[in-house]
């Protein structure tokens, strides 16, 4: 069996496709406390059955910031495999709630492309990634240009 390839170069990427990546991830409570504890996230919305019970959603709800990075590794095989830098993330949005035992995909839209101007190795690709829960509602966006790697030089 060939191993499996992960990432694609510049030359792959085409403007205007849409990629529904195959990777996806139920967040369990575990998830969501480790989360909070490595990111030094206390608010009790996160952590407290009781708190969270008594607040607009009534059940404990998931750190947005472990949704964003999720989707961001979801995207890793078919995005920022040959990736040689992530160069920035913009317009992160938060849709909708996440909560304990939704799972999240990712479908990503190359919105650009340009080859670098310094190196004739590489271009850079523009791409929008939506996560979204096991019910089809969107529950996060983001945009990132990634600097990639060209096949052959």
């Amino acid at each position: 069996m060939k191993p499996s390839p992960i990432g694609h170069f510049y030359e792959d990427f085409i403007v205007g496709e849409v990629i529904n990546h195959e990777l996806s991830k139920t967040i369990f409570e575990s998830d969501n406390n480790l989360f909070s504890l490595l990111t030094i996230n206390n608010h009790p919305v996160h952590t407290n059955i009781d708190y969270a019970s008594k607040n607009q959603h009534g059940k404990v709800l998931v750190v947005g910031t472990l949704v964003f990075s999720l989707a961001v590794g979801i995207t890793v095989p078919d995005i920022s495999g040959k990736a040689i830098a992530n160069l920035g993330y913009e317009d992160v949005k938060h849709l909708a709630p996440t909560f304990i035992n939704d799972t999240i995909y990712v479908r990503s839209t190359i919105l650009d492309k340009r080859e670098s101007k310094s190196k004739n190795d590489r271009g850079i690709i523009y791409v929008e990634s939506i996560a979204y829960n096991q019910n089809g509602v969107d529950v996060l966006s983001f945009r990132r240009h990634v600097l990639v790697k060209k096949r052959e030089f």
